[in-house]
Parts: C-alpha cells; sequence; structure tokens
C-alpha cells in the first residue's frame, strides 16, 4: 500500500499521456505512439514546477513498465513461424545487425559519442527500433535522456525511410508483380513495426499486391526481432566484466543486478506461444482463442512501451536533447545508411531481387 501511495500519482499522469498518444499514433502511424508520448512528455515537463511528488511513478513507469512490456513482446512471437519463414532472410538480418553495431561502435570511439546513447542507437537501428531500445535500456543501466535521444533519432530515419523506400524500391527495379523482395527489404532495412508496415503497405497499395508484401515483411522483422535475446545477454556479461574491472579483484558483482531476468520471461512468453499454437489445430475453437490472447498481449505490450515513453519525455531535459542531439544524429544516419545498402547488397547476392 506504501508502494502504491508513493508511485500512483506519477503513473497515473504518464498512463493519461500514453493513452492520448496511443490514439494519435493510431492516426499517424508513420509516427507511432511512442514518438508522440516522449515529445508530449517533454513539452509538459516544461511546465510542471515541482515533479517531486511524481517522480517515484515516473521512474518506476520508465523502468519497470519497461520491462514488463519486453516481456508481453514474446506472446508476439511464434517461434516456429519466424523461423520457418524468416530462415530466407537470416543471412541478410546478420548482416545488417553487425553492420549497425560496427558503425555504431567505431564512431563511438571516432566522435566521442557517450557509450550508451551509441550502444542504444546501434540496436535500436539494426534490430527492432523502440522495443530493442526498450530491452537494452535497464541491462546497460541507460538514463532516461539517453532512451530519449536513442528513440528520437532512430524515428527520424524510421519516417524518412517510411516515405522514400517505397520510391526507392521502384527505382532500383524491386519486383512489382511479387512482394517478396520489397518485404525481405522493408523489414531488414526499416527497424521500427510501425514504419515497416507503412513502407510495405505503400508497396502493396502501389502495385495493388494485396497484403503480400507486408506480411513477408513482418515475419522478417519478427525474426529480427529474436536477436534482442543474444545481444541483450552479451550486453549484460560485458557490462559484469566491467563493473568487476571498476570494483576490483576484490569486490563481488551481484549477477542478479546487472543480468537482464526479464529477457528470459520475454524467451519464456515466446515459447509458450509458439507451444499453444503447435498443439492446437489451425482453425479450430481453441486455437482462435489462443490467438485472441496473444494478440491482445502483444497489443498490452505495445500501450505499456507508449505508457514507459511518457515517463521517460516527462523525465528529459529537451533543452539539452536539442543541444547534444548532433553527432547521435549523424550516427543513427550512418548506420541507417549502412544497412540500407548491405540489405540491398546481400539480397542481390543471394539472388532475391
Amino acid at each position: 500500500m506504501n508502494w502504491i501511495k508513493k508511485t500512483w500519482k506519477g503513473m497515473l499522469v504518464c498512463l493519461l499521456i500514453a493513452i492520448a498518444s496511443f490514439f494519435l499514433g493510431k492516426q499517424f502511424p508513420i509516427i507511432g505512439g511512442p514518438v508522440f508520448a516522449i515529445v508530449v512528455g517533454m513539452i509538459i515537463t516544461l511546465f510542471i514546477k515541482d515533479k517531486s511528488g511524481l517522480m517515484p511513478g515516473i521512474t518506476f513507469t520508465s523502468k519497470k513498465i519497461l520491462q514488463y512490456a519486453v516481456v508481453l513482446l514474446g506472446f508476439g512471437l511464434n517461434l516456429q513461424v519466424v523461423l520457418k519463414t524468416g530462415a530466407q532472410s537470416l543471412p541478410i538480418i546478420i548482416a545488417t545487425i553487425t553492420t549497425s553495431l560496427v558503425i555504431a561502435f567505431v564512431l563511438c570511439k571516432l566522435m566521442h559519442i557517450p557509450g550508451n546513447i551509441s550502444t542504444l542507437v546501434g540496436v535500436g537501428s539494426s534490430i527492432c527500433g523502440g522495443s530493442a531500445v526498450a530491452a537494452t535500456a535497464p541491462v546497460i543501466n541507460a538514463d532516461d535522456e539517453e532512451v530519449a535521444q536513442a528513440i528520437s533519432v532512430i524515428f527520424l530515419f524510421n519516417v524518412i525511410a517510411a516515405i522514400v523506400f517505397p520510391y526507392l524500391g521502384t527505382a532500383i527495379g524491386f519486383s512489382q508483380i511479387s512482394g517478396e523482395g520489397f518485404g525481405i527489404f522493408a523489414g531488414t532495412a526499416v527497424n521500427d513495426t510501425s514504419s515497416v508496415t507503412a513502407c510495405a503497405s505503400t508497396w502493396d497499395a502501389m502495385y495493388k499486391l494485396g497484403s503480400e508484401t507486408l506480411d513477408k515483411a513482418v515475419t522478417v522483422k519478427l525474426t529480427r526481432t529474436l536477436a534482442i535475446i543474444p545481444i541483450t545477454l552479451v550486453l549484460a556479461f560485458v557490462r559484469t566484466a566491467a563493473e568487476k574491472k571498476k570494483g576490483g579483484e576484490g569486490k563481488m558483482v551481484s549477477i542478479k543486478k546487472v543480468f537482464p531476468f526479464f529477457i528470459l520471461y520475454f524467451i519464456a512468453a515466446s515459447v509458450i506461444t509458439t507451444i499453444a499454437f503447435s498443439v492446437f489445430a489451425e482453425g479450430s475453437t481453441a486455437y482462435e482463442i489462443s490467438s485472441n490472447i496473444f494478440s491482445f498481449l502483444k497489443d498490452v505490450s505495445k500501450f505499456f512501451i507508449i505508457w514507459a515513453m511518457a515517463a521517460i519525455g516527462l523525465n528529459t531535459d529537451i533543452v539539452k536533447l536539442v543541444k547534444t542531439g548532433g553527432k547521435p544524429i549523424i550516427m543513427g544516419f550512418c548506420c541507417w545508411v549502412g544497412i540500407t545498402g548491405v540489405s540491398l547488397i546481400m539480397q542481390h547476392m543471394l539472388g532475391l531481387w
């Protein structure tokens, strides 16, 4: 009860922002609810003189609700389907992820960009945008301003990709009869789900392909989402090693404190979903009920991310964000161009385009 008394005000403010942002995201999917939540939160916080009564709830929402969102995200992953239909794009996914992480690492050293921001931009650009940032932030102990900056950078190039890529695809000669080639391209080169959806749907509409491109792009995107697991585990071990080195030989590091146990719950949720869909026959009542339940949990996950982003926005200094945003934007641009180029090259080499 004492915990509720401390947190309810801040959580409620975040929730109200999240509800408004959720509906705005529905109206403007190319932008998406999480970005609206961060921006609205950053604007509102300028007019709040004393946030001391709200801070416990804001902190809980930006940390714990974010982790709950990642766990629930696992219920949207049927590993059997993802591995079966996503295997074709796996070499491209590995190549693009590697490219983005290498570019982020190199630019971090050359441009002296803070390590946490570099990690978040690199991981978010290469895997799945806001969801990857949400999973990575607690592991590397990133603060709210670093998360907001990474999300903002990723959002910028998401919007550009969603608008430009359909025309780029036409110009470079993707098949206009089948949506498979462009679907793989959209699924590997665009990072956030909303922008992948917008990009692939535009291609379907341009060439009257129904939902062929969209279905392919979303499946490839889900395959990329699985990369959250090894990336966060590696980052956890790296942080553990860094903590040990920092504390000296005699200092013990708490694995419980550093290890991202919520990722194990994410894996468990994915396994539960996979088992449920493999046990029940497609078209049966049990299958339909399971499908509806998992679809609902996936939607709750998306809303929780928006809720957490509202808290992050409330805890972010927009003036400082603008002043320090130049270098991360350059990094985001380089990651984006690198991923796009490698995706196209790999597809050409594999004969998919």
